[in-house]
């Protein structure tokens, strides 16, 4: 079975491995993606809903519930809300972003697409999603499926990670290379 390996392990690359397993069985590899990408857009839109999915201090139940009920609002169905019903029941919520990121790159290598994760301050408009898919595509040679995550305290720029290389042109870590290099000049 060398031809599945993937880059994913641990938890998340378990439970991703075997929902696209699932999924290619059923011929559903896609929507389940849509599905996947549909709850991930949902994490990055509300920080409560981040807290109630990596909450150690909510219950089992109240997470399921809320997972159904989510479930049911955005529309999401079938095997993708199935295996989030399964993952809050099982106490894994919390890694869920993990997965969907892990399922993403699986379902890319099987379409022979090279998968990057992007992290931004801000949310990324579709130009800008095409602009750099487009940057990335002519600097590897393939087509490039793109995971993106917000996170606020990278202040401005992008971290982009393409497999085990990594551009790190964030203002956070622009200002602290600045930092070390005036502390270390004596300045």
């Amino acid at each position: 079975m060398a031809s599945n390996e993937t880059v994913v392990e641990g938890v998340a690359g378990r439970y991703a491995s075997a929902l696209f397993e699932l999924a290619k069985e059923a011929s559903k590899t896609t929507e389940v993606e849509a599905d996947l990408n549909k709850f991930q857009a949902l994490l990055d839109e509300s920080s409560d809903l981040v807290s109630m999915v990596r909450s150690p201090v909510i219950s089992t139940e109240e997470q399921c519930k809320a997972m159904d009920a989510l479930m049911a609002k955005a529309g999401i169905g079938g095997l993708a809300a199935n295996f989030f019903k399964l993952i809050a029941s099982n106490r894994r919520l919390f890694a869920a972003q993990d997965m969907i990121m892990a399922y993403c790159a699986i379902a890319a290598k099987a379409r022979g697409e090279i998968s990057a994760e992007v992290t931004s301050a801000v949310a990324l408009n579709d130009a800008q999603v095409a602009e750099l898919k487009q940057a990335l595509k002519a600097s590897v040679g393939k087509d490039v499926t793109l995971a993106t995550r917000v996170d606020q305290t990278l202040l401005g720029g992008l971290i982009v990670k393409v497999g085990s290389r990594m551009i790190d042109s964030s203002l956070r870590t622009k200002l602290e290379t600045l930092k070390v290099q005036l502390n270390g000049t004596g300045a």
